[in-house]
C-alpha cells in the first residue's frame, strides 16, 4: 500500500519544459538583428510588376502626344480650309453644278478642259472640279483607302454664264445638262461650294502631317461586299449552309446581323464577315 502512496499523477505541463517554452522567441526579422530592424526596412524593396508610375507616365506622354498631333492637324486643316474660302472669293464667275453620266466625271473634266482651251473659252470657264473625298473600303475583309466622288455623276463649273459658254459645257461629251431651272442653270452658294470641295482639301492637309489619329478617324468606313437587304450564305457556324438576309451592317467591328428562317419563323443572327458569302 506504501506504494501506491508513492504514486503521483501529473497532467499538467512540465514546469521546466514550460520554462524553456517562456523562453522560446520567435524571429521575425528574417536573418536581421533586431537592432538593425529599421535599416533592413529602409533596405527592402519589393518589385511586382512593372513601375505604376512609369505606367502612367508613359501613357500621359501618349495621351500628349495624340493630342499635339490632333491640334497640328485641325490647325493644319483650319489654314487650308481658310486658303479655300480666300481662293473661291478671289474667283471670278459663279459655280455651277453639270450633270454627267454616271462614272464619267473625270473624263468631263479632262474634255471640257480641252473644249474651253480649244474654242477660246478660257476667259469664260475658269475652273473644272470633281469634288473627291477619301474612305475606308473594306472589301474581302481587308480595309484600304480609296478616293472617290462625293457627288457621283455630278461636276462643278466655275465660269461665267453665256450664250457661248453654256453651248460650250451643254455640249461637251457625256454631259446631260445643268442642274437648275428648265431654261435657267442656277449658281451655288460659297457655302455650298466650299461644303462640296472641303472634303478633299481636308484630307490632303491632314495627310501632310504625321501622327493625326482624329482626321483618320473622320474617313467614312464602308463595306463594297456587302449592304442591307443582300441575301447571303452562312458559310460557318451554327446556321452553316442556311440563307440569310442583312439587316445591319457594322462596318467598324466587321460584323452584320441578319434573319433566317428557324422553324418557321424568322430568327435574327450575329455573324462576322467572314461567316457569310454573298448569293
Amino acid at each position: 500500500m506504501a506504494d501506491d502512496d508513492d504514486i503521483e499523477i501529473d497532467f499538467g505541463a512540465d514546469e521546466t519544459v514550460a520554462a524553456d517554452e517562456d523562453d522560446t522567441e520567435l524571429n521575425l526579422d528574417f536573418g536581421g538583428d533586431a537592432d538593425d530592424a529599421d535599416q533592413a526596412e529602409d533596405d527592402v524593396a519589393l518589385n511586382f510588376g512593372p513601375d505604376a508610375e512609369a505606367e502612367t507616365s508613359a501613357g500621359e506622354e501618349l495621351d500628349v502626344e495624340a493630342e499635339e498631333a490632333d491640334e497640328t492637324a485641325d490647325e493644319a486643316v483650319e489654314k487650308a480650309l481658310e486658303e479655300l474660302r480666300a481662293e473661291l472669293r478671289a474667283k471670278p464667275g459663279e459655280w455651277y453644278v453639270v450633270h454627267t453620266y454616271s462614272g464619267m466625271e473625270k473624263r468631263v473634266k479632262q474634255n471640257l478642259e480641252s473644249r474651253a482651251q480649244s474654242l477660246n473659252m478660257e476667259d469664260y470657264i475658269f475652273e473644272v472640279r470633281v469634288p473627291t473625298e477619301e474612305a475606308v473600303e473594306i472589301r474581302n475583309g481587308n480595309k484600304k483607302t480609296v478616293t472617290r466622288t462625293v457627288l457621283p455623276g455630278y461636276v462643278l463649273v466655275c465660269m461665267e454664264m453665256t450664250d457661248e459658254s453654256w453651248a460650250t459645257v451643254r455640249h461637251t461629251p457625256s454631259v446631260t445638262g445643268f442642274v437648275g431651272h428648265a431654261t435657267q442653270p442656277v449658281p451655288l452658294s460659297m457655302e455650298e461650294v466650299e461644303q462640296m470641295l472641303a472634303p478633299a482639301v481636308i484630307a490632303a492637309a491632314a495627310a501632310k502631317v504625321e501622327g493625326t489619329p482624329k482626321q483618320a478617324r473622320r474617313k467614312k468606313i464602308e463595306v463594297a461586299d456587302f449592304a442591307e437587304g443582300d441575301s447571303v450564305l452562312i458559310t460557318d457556324g451554327p446556321f452553316a449552309g442556311v440563307h440569310a438576309s442583312i439587316t445591319e451592317i457594322n462596318a467598324n467591328s466587321q460584323r452584320l446581323k441578319a434573319l433566317v428562317d428557324f422553324m418557321g419563323r424568322e430568327t435574327p443572327v450575329d455573324l462576322t464577315f467572314a461567316q457569310v458569302e454573298k448569293v
